[in-house]
């Protein structure tokens, strides 16, 4: 009787509970309609179900194994360049599907790195058995239909998606990590569409141990709240057809092994990144297109900036119509109920920062096809004021009376922005970098540019012509090469080697990031923020400019009001003004001349610059740490007083002496020596010049630098006690950088051997003239020099060198260009 009794109220009690939650009494599995009933309903592509009762967000995934496109993304930021977590910035793009496995549905992520291209079904599998794919998430099924799962997505909602606490520890900023209490699903931002549906959270990070950075971008820097998007999209339909990748097309490209190829064949597949282009007329002739690539501008970008932005991304209209498209291109400004994390907005997005620094071009690309979805620009908004800075520092005259004219160093900075947005967008459209351009007549918005300052015979300074105004010759040939339609029946790829001779043929080129950025790459025409078609020639321009900037310097550079000291902010990319023409110059030593080639495109073979030429950059180089050159002029030096309260005294944007609060007039020398010196002996530059010797020994050997390197600054005059001192850390610099070139891992064994023999070199020429300073500094080299062979060497006895200040973007070296998971690259 006890035991019936039991086993009647525990039925009872289950019969209960199944009522209360909607379960079928058969297998107590409640339907979907039954388990949302009172919630808040966002129908679309995957059903959103917002329970207010316990701020949980439920998600409705279809049966099916379909796949579908996930990536997260950031829609509101730290505001520091330096750790890199800006409003509006992406992460990777994943394939995924969901499999059920019990009451568990797995979201795995596909492995289209490895694929068989083929019909064989059994084929396919064994390329997926054979590599590993990724479950990002498990999921608990809590309810079902007949066609549908139901799943708490709120715990896979509140995941730092980013990985922003690891990029926090990465820029040693603290510990961090997400703290559930203070966290919470964002609902103004969670909604479903059509084709896509996303979801957004609030994220608190709470830790210790924050760095400058973070302290500085952060109310309370225990607690670091940001919002995290989840986007899931409807993967394009399979009308879309790939291109194949030619390197010398200029155009991004995605990757993967093919198992399925001929073993006769390249197992290595590439195709383009495009945006999907349709004509109304298919075919090679001008057509109207059935849907338009769309640009969206940030509407909280100010004026006259927004407008500026709009135009400058327009400029590609003129590149797809050469290409054969007719209204292809178009730019809006976002609508004011529009989420710029949508997946259907292309969008040009305005950033702000605590510092000035990269803008970047990205967005979501299909990994399948390397179609791209979404085209994604991050502009950050200080970078307007460093370029309106270095037009105050060329020509502003603020007088006394208060009268401002800043025009002309307004349409400077308005001009800048405007090349920049049609580089990044071109960035989005499929394009890379290509740093030869500026050797073609600025033939490309996807060079860096310096600004082009030209000066008449009276010294007279014009940026009219600063930055080039609309899309480059090489743009609409990139367009060409990527969006083209070719006749039909005929091979793509030898459709692009024409067009590829006939680029060249009008005296065009491309060569990329590789090829320009390291400070030891060896292309003589390949550079960023440089100008003209021979890099000495623009250095010794350059120096021109400078000489006459730093002589007309003075406190009408700044505005009335101002603290004085803040001038020094507007004399640093003065000063250092040359900085990036002399890493130009520096490339045409042990300097080889080359093009992308593919076997019987009739492509030049690598030529070494010639001799002259070498030499002839080398005496530029040398020419700029002259005393006389290097010295900053005595009017400059009494505008300068120390930093007043309220203002930092170690600003990343001005020098780092060793005299305190005064300013080290001896800090400016030693960093511009420094800077060319090490172009100068760059390790791999090092190491070229010793075998460019050996096969040809008309050429110049490292040896023949050294040795007239240490004559020229031996041989340098000094017309005062200042350029004396000047010329003591010049020669300093110069031991400080053969003793890098002999420690670097980098460079060869006979490069090092040499730098070794230099040293000595430069140690035995080093003699005192009777003065207690050059006494002194004689001591100090031998006594550096003596030690160098010891194991450690105390931090007396070597040789202090002084930082850079930030330079780009154009004003810190940033190389994110290596190949970052969805963004194509940045600027």
């Amino acid at each position: 009787m006890k035991k019936a009794l039991l086993t009647f109220t525990l039925s009872l009690i289950l019969f209960t509970i199944a009522g209360h939650y909607g379960f079928s009494q058969s297998n107590l599995s409640p339907t979907i309609a039954e388990f949302v009933e009172g919630m808040e309903i966002k129908p679309g592509f995957f059903p959103l179900y917002w329970d207010d009762n316990t701020g949980k967000i439920w998600l409705e995934i279809p049966k099916t194994e379909e796949e579908i496109l996930y990536y997260p993304s950031l829609a509101s930021g730290l505001g520091s360049n330096d750790i890199g977590l800006d409003r509006g910035k992406l992460s990777g793009a994943h394939v995924v599907n969901f499999r059920k496995s019990g009451k568990k549905l797995l979201m795995a992520e596909s492995n289209y790195d490895y694929r068989a291209i083929t019909d064989n079904a059994m084929e396919q599998k064994a390329v997926e058995e054979s590599f590993a794919e990724s479950v990002l998430w498990g999921f608990e099924i809590a309810a079902q239909s007949t066609t549908h799962y139901l799943v708490d997505a709120t715990e896979f909602a509140l995941q730092d998606a980013v990985g922003a606490s690891s990029a926090i520890s990465r820029r040693n900023q603290g510990n961090y990590k997400i703290d559930p209490k203070r966290s919470a699903i964002y609902l103004p931002r969670t909604k479903s569409f059509p084709e896509n549906t996303e979801i957004e959270a609030t994220i608190t990070l709470s830790g210790s141990g924050a760095g400058g950075y973070l302290r500085s971008v952060t109310p309370s820097s225990d607690a670091v709240t940001v919002r995290m998007h989840h986007s899931f999209v409807k993967l394009p339909d399979d009308q879309y057809t790939p291109r194949h990748f030619d390197p010398r097309a200029g155009v991004n490209a995605v990757s993967f092994y093919d198992f399925a190829t001929p073993i006769n064949e390249p197992i290595v597949k590439r195709y383009i990144r495009r945006h999907r282009l349709i004509k109304k007329n298919p075919g090679p002739d001008p057509s109207e297109v059935v849907e338009p690539i769309v640009y969206y501008i940030d509407p909280g970008t100010p004026e006259p900036i927004r407008s500026a932005l709009m135009e400058g991304t327009q400029w590609w209209t003129e590149a797809f119509e050469a290409a054969g498209f007719i209204n292809a291109f178009q730019v809006k400004l976002l609508p004011e109920d529009a989420d710029p994390m949508d997946i259907r907005y292309n969008l040009v997005q305005w950033v702000h920062r605590s510092t000035r620094g990269w803008s970047y071009g990205g967005g979501i690309t299909d990994p399948r096809t390397g179609e791209i979805i979404k085209g994604k620009v991050t502009l950050g908004s200080l970078r307007v004021r460093q370029d309106f800075l270095i037009a105050q520092g060329l020509i502003a005259n603020y007088l006394e009376t208060g009268e401002v004219e800043d025009e002309a160093m307004l349409d400077m900075a308005l001009a800048r922005m405007r090349q920049l947005a049609a580089h990044e967008v071109g960035h989005t459209l499929g394009l890379p970098h290509n740093y030869i351009a500026s050797a073609h007549d600025r033939a490309s918005v996807m060079d860096y540019p310096h600004p082009l300052v030209q000066m008449d015979g009276d010294g007279n300074l014009d940026l009219s012509d600063a930055y080039d105004v609309g899309i480059g010759e090489w743009d609409k040939v990139a367009i060409e090469m990527a969006y083209r339609e070719f006749p039909e029946g005929n091979n793509e790829l030898q459709e692009i080697d024409k067009l590829v001779k006939t680029y060249r043929e009008k005296g065009l080129d491309f060569l990329s990031d590789q090829d320009a950025r390291p400070a030891g790459s060896a292309h003589p025409s390949t550079h960023l923020w440089d100008n003209g078609s021979n890099a000495v020639d623009e250095l010794n321009r350059v120096m021109e400019i400078r000489k006459h900037v730093l002589a007309e310097f003075s406190e009408k550079k700044i505005k009335m009001g101002q603290p004085m000291a803040t001038i020094e902010e507007v004399f640093v990319p003065m000063y250092l003004f040359h900085r990036y023409q002399v890493d130009a110059a520096s490339k045409l030593i042990a300097g080889v001349n080359y093009q992308y080639a593919v076997r019987g495109d009739g492509s030049s073979p690598p030529t070494t610059v010639n001799a002259k030429s070498q030499i002839n950059a080398l005496d530029a180089l040398l020419a700029t740490v002259a005393p006389k050159n290097l010295e900053v002029p005595a009017k400059v030096l009494e505008l300068v007083p120390p930093r007043p309260y309220g203002y930092s005294a170690n600003s990343r944007e001005t020098f780092q002496g060793n005299t305190g609060l005064t300013f080290d007039p001896l800090a400016p020398p030693q960093v511009a020596a420094e800077m060319t010196f090490s172009f100068i002996f760059h390790p791999h530059r090092a190491s070229r010049l010793v075998a460019q010797h050996a096969v040809n020994t008309a050429l110049p050997g490292l040896m023949e630098i050294i040795d007239k390197t240490i004559q020229t600054v031996n041989g340098f005059s000094a017309s005062s006690e200042y350029e004396e001192e000047i010329s003591r850390t010049v020669q300093k610099a110069l031991l400080g950088q053969l003793i890098d070139l002999y420690r670097s891992g980098q460079a060869s064994a006979q490069a090092r051997a040499l730098a070794y023999q230099g040293i000595q070199k430069l140690n035995d020429s080093i003699t005192s003239n009777g003065s207690t300073a050059q006494t002194a500094h004689q001591s100090y080299v031998h006594r550096i020099v003596a030690n160098l062979d010891r194991e450690q060497v105390e931090p007396a006895q070597k040789l202090p060198s002084s930082p850079v200040p930030d330079g780009s973007p154009i004003g810190s070296e940033s190389y994110q260009w290596l190949q970052p998971i969805c963004n194509f690259t940045t600027y």
